[in-house]
């Protein structure tokens, strides 16, 4: 009889701690698996809108590399220039200089097609203008027009910034593509991380509400075994600081618990009156990742590895652009076309036309510069050295992290497992101790030591469970590839425009 009492009074206990977890009916209660946080946080989350923006920035960067490709037309003109001047000029019936008062109104207008040369780097135009002139002293109106013109821009100093362009600015587009993917994963593992804080925070309330429930159940029968004389005074004492202990750490969760429901709702974008219970993924993917093709997959898909080809690209590109402004420089223009000079407005697009045509080449180049271009050359060699040694290096740094991430997450299965038995085989234990104890067959210090283990082995469980599907979602992060569904993660991004 005595025993079903205490077996009644410790089930009271127990209820009214599963009361104490339920959330403020008030609030409303939103019930989420893991893979649901997951697409949440990639809808909704402020990194998500951070990362979707950063590459819709990259996009039309790439298609404003694109434009630049392509013909522009361009129109140039000035409506209205008024000038007023004095002038030293020769009068030939006087034999003497006079100063002559200027006074003009004069106005331009220009159309122009460009192109971007990028085999050669310079720039090809086709243009039209026509110009007016008033001499406002004399009244006398002049056009001056030139149909077309072809036109020709050439460095010649062997650096050809198209060519260079051409090579960065396609693999920094697909730089920005495979960041974006790689962020998404990485967003994935932060919200396993928050995820599993918030089921971590709600297990270690129920064992602070279970262990104060216990205790005090325990502390009043060892109250009267106290009165009887099986237990001790320092016994009872030390279930009276059990119970006390297990009092604050109780008040010790609720805070840290709410803390992490706070910091689930904001990462999941959720409002402060939404109550977000995660739900223990029990269930793994039975998988393996063969580490050479992780390897493989890494290579081709990380952005990394095209950080570190655009790294060698701009290196080589400062070699080049060394040489071509610290030596010898020189341009060629030139243009080709027809003018013609008429009072009247409606002449000046009429046959005959004169020639219009010119070429120039201009050199630069230093005299004495006293070693200047020779160290400007060495030390861009000098660099391009140091990042071909940090290329290698992040690349072998690249390679073991990938093996020992992969290796590790193949173990973690076996964790997970070994922490699930471990977890179960604790319980049982607990409560074959609680029942000796209950019969005065153990003392105090073997049921702590049982209840400290039980607690042990429930977190180290969650914390395996977490470790694991951190893991997977870092393989997929590194990779850009789903091992689970045998798929590549790259993939077109263009609904990200229509949103």
């Amino acid at each position: 009889m005595h025993q079903i009492k205490i077996t009644i009074l410790f089930c009271f206990f127990s209820l009214i701690s599963q009361a104490q977890s339920v959330p403020d009916s008030s609030k409303q209660i939103i019930r989420l698996n893991l893979k649901e946080a997951i697409q949440m946080a990639k809808l909704q989350s402020l990194s998500s809108f951070r990362s979707k923006n950063m590459y819709i920035a990259s996009y039309w960067d790439f298609r404003s590399y694109k434009a630049s490709q392509l013909p522009g037309m361009r129109l140039s003109t000035t409506p209205i220039n008024y000038n007023r001047s004095i002038s030293r000029e020769y009068n030939s019936n006087t034999n003497t200089y006079e100063f002559i008062s200027n006074e003009t109104l004069s106005s331009n207008l220009g159309v122009s097609v460009d192109q971007n040369l990028t085999i050669t780097g310079g720039q090809l135009s086709v243009a039209s203008n026509i110009r007016r002139l008033e001499n406002m002293g004399s009244d006398n109106i002049s056009f001056t027009t030139v149909p077309i013109s072809i036109r020709l821009s050439q460095p010649l100093n062997g650096y050809n910034k198209f060519k260079w362009q051409s090579k960065l600015k396609p693999l920094e587009f697909e730089k920005a593509k495979k960041t974006f993917l790689a962020e998404m994963e990485a967003l994935s593992e932060q919200a396993v991380r928050i995820f599993f804080n918030s089921i971590g925070a709600e297990i270690d309330l129920k064992i602070a509400e279970t262990n104060l429930a216990n205790a005090d159940t325990l502390f009043n029968i060892g109250k009267g075994r106290f009165q009887i004389g099986t237990v001790t005074q320092d016994e009872l004492l030390d279930l009276e600081l059990t119970y006390l202990n297990a009092k604050m750490a109780k008040t010790k969760s609720q805070v840290n618990l709410q803390q992490a429901r706070n910091l689930l709702n904001s990462f999941l974008g959720f409002d402060k009156d939404i109550v977000i219970i995660p739900l223990i993924p029990d269930e793994i993917p039975e998988l393996k990742v063969n580490s050479d093709k992780a390897l493989e997959l890494a290579k081709s898909n990380n952005p990394q590895v095209l950080e570190l080809e655009s790294k060698m690209i701009r290196a080589n590109e400062n070699i080049a652009k060394t040489k071509s402004t610290s030596g010898l420089s020189a341009d060629l223009n030139a243009n080709l076309g027809i003018n013609k000079q008429s009072d009247e407005l409606q002449n000046v697009y009429a046959p005959p036309f004169g020639d219009d045509r010119g070429l120039g080449v201009t050199l630069n180049a230093p005299i004495i510069d006293w070693g200047t271009r020779r160290g400007q050359i060495q030390m861009a060699k000098s660099n391009k050295q140091v990042a071909e040694a940090e290329v290698k290096q992040a690349m072998i740094d690249f390679e073991q992290d990938i093996i020992m991430q992969v290796l590790q997450f193949n173990l973690q299965e076996e964790q997970v497992l070994i922490s699930s038995k471990a977890d179960n085989v604790a319980q049982l234990g607990y409560n074959v101790t609680k029942q000796r104890f209950m019969i005065d067959k153990v003392d105090v210090i073997r049921l702590n030591a049982a209840r400290n283990s039980l607690d042990g082995a429930k977190r180290r469980y969650i914390d395996a469970l977490s470790e694991y599907w951190r893991g997977y979602y870092n393989i997929r992060q590194i990779t850009l590839f789903d091992f689970e569904q045998n798929q590549s993660l790259i993939k077109s991004l263009d609904y990200l425009l229509e949103q």
